[in-house]
């Protein structure tokens, strides 16, 4: 390969597949070759907050399940995926000594982390193109700025605007993908295990509500089987605030987090199976999920980093206790509330919890335990295997009293596990 070779770079980060990958698509009718990389960021593995790393083993293992899936997908369709272990901007940069990059390819951010790595690879190529595509998203930003002139603070509002007129684009074709990548017999990529990351190796533990693999072939067997194969999408309202076992939701926030499930290709597989079998309360209620993520993205887009804010998007003012005995407790899953403790104990040995969950043990730790909501957010952005930056801290913030919810929501779990756990079914699988 020359050094004044010129290329382009298709940069993968939280668009993990080939189908519905608008990056690709577009690399894929230009005329100049180009390099598709992977970048396991040595500083985003070794960072802490609040004593916390950025990302725990749970989330690790699905993240290299879901890369290593993503370079045999990509070469049964001729194109190498560079796998690297290391900083991102010694990557781009030593990339820059060996080709000529004209443009990058990637997925468009609007959190301050991820604006922060782009920033720092336009200052090793200041000359180079960007071509950013917002494949996280199930609603063309056009099309919600349209739709809605500011993002309203609260869902509902939201919701009714959007579903007026709704668009949802069409989804990007992975079947006729012409490879003109280079091949990179002397740029190796790294062998990356779960020890590289910093973590040992485990099994998952039998009792999870989520015993799936990392990957966009998981990913999309989960959904035929959701949808097609058991027809649990017909049930999904009335199952969706479950606690134990696989089936009582969807689980596709996993996939969706990572970019190895499309919400768009979600959305059209309901509309499908509507055709086949039906709409009711629960197909809807699916599409009205996807809805609460997306409102969550764009209150991000709008607020930025107001998100990560102790006062929240509401600069309402705010007071906490410090105790980490009390913090080290809700942890451990030793309150004085079972029903927390169930939920908490299984976060720690799973790396999941139930919706319904969630909202319990955030009510609880910021309501009945008075605690900093940013620390309990950091504590699940380690945990939780579905992490997702927009939905984790909009969900804490609107919890905490401070975000998407004019109301003072304080969970009472007495009541709620009289509601969720009646038969005891769920405490008896974690606390037994």
């Amino acid at each position: 390969m020359s050094e004044t070779q010129k290329i382009n770079i298709l940069w993968f980060t939280r668009d993990l597949r080939i189908s519905d990958n608008e990056s690709l698509s577009k690399i894929s009718q230009e005329e100049t070759e180009f390099l598709a990389v992977y970048i396991f960021d040595e500083d985003f593995f070794a960072q802490t907050q609040f004593g916390f790393r950025k990302i725990g083993k749970f989330r690790a293992k699905f993240l290299l399940e879901t890369v290593h899936e993503l370079k045999r997908n990509l070469a049964k369709i001729d194109i190498d995926l560079l796998v690297k272990f290391g900083k991102t901007k010694d990557v781009f940069s030593s990339l820059k000594d060996k080709v000529d990059i004209q443009k990058i390819f990637c997925q468009e951010e609007f959190t301050k982390e991820e604006t922060q790595l782009q920033n720092s690879i336009k200052r090793i190529l200041p000359e180079t193109q960007w071509e950013k595509s917002y494949t996280q998203l199930l609603l063309k930003p056009e099309f919600v700025k349209k739709a809605v002139t500011t993002i309203p603070k609260i869902f509902t509002g939201f919701r009714h605007k959007i579903e007026k007129n709704l668009e949802v684009r069409k989804v990007f074709d992975s079947e006729n993908i012409t490879a003109k990548n280079l091949k990179i017999e002397h740029l190796m990529s790294d062998d990356i295990t779960l020890q590289t990351l910093g973590f040992l190796d485990f099994e998952t533990d039998e009792r999870s509500a989520f015993l799936f693999r990392g990957g966009e072939t998981s990913g999309k067997e989960r959904l035929e089987n959701y949808f097609f194969e058991t027809k649990n999408l017909s049930r999904y309202k009335e199952t969706r605030n479950g606690m134990t076992g696989s089936d009582y939701s969807s689980k596709f926030s996993a996939w969706l987090a990572n970019g190895s499930l499309s919400p768009v290709e979600i959305y059209y597989k309901v509309k499908k199976y509507e055709e086949e079998f039906g709409n009711n309360e629960s197909t809807y209620w699916l599409i009205f999920e996807l809805f609460w993520r997306e409102f969550f993205k764009y209150v991000a887009m709008e607020y930025g980093d107001r998100i990560f804010n102790y006062d929240g998007i509401l600069d309402k003012e705010n007071t906490h206790q410090d105790s980490q005995p009390k913090i080290d407790r809700w942890i451990e899953g030793s309150t004085d509330s079972d029903f927390i403790n169930a939920n908490m104990i299984e976060i720690a040995k799973t790396g999941f919890m139930s919706n319904r969950g969630r909202q319990n043990v955030a009510s609880y730790f910021c309501k009945t335990l008075s605690q900093n909501w940013l620390k309990g957010a950091a504590y699940f952005e380690e945990q939780l295997i579905d992490y997702d930056v927009h939905s984790n801290y909009c969900n804490w913030m609107y919890l905490a009293g401070v975000g998407n919810d004019p109301r003072d929501r304080h969970f009472n779990p007495l009541k709620q596990a009289s509601m969720y756990d009646s038969d005891r079914s769920f405490r008896n699988l974690w606390l037994n």
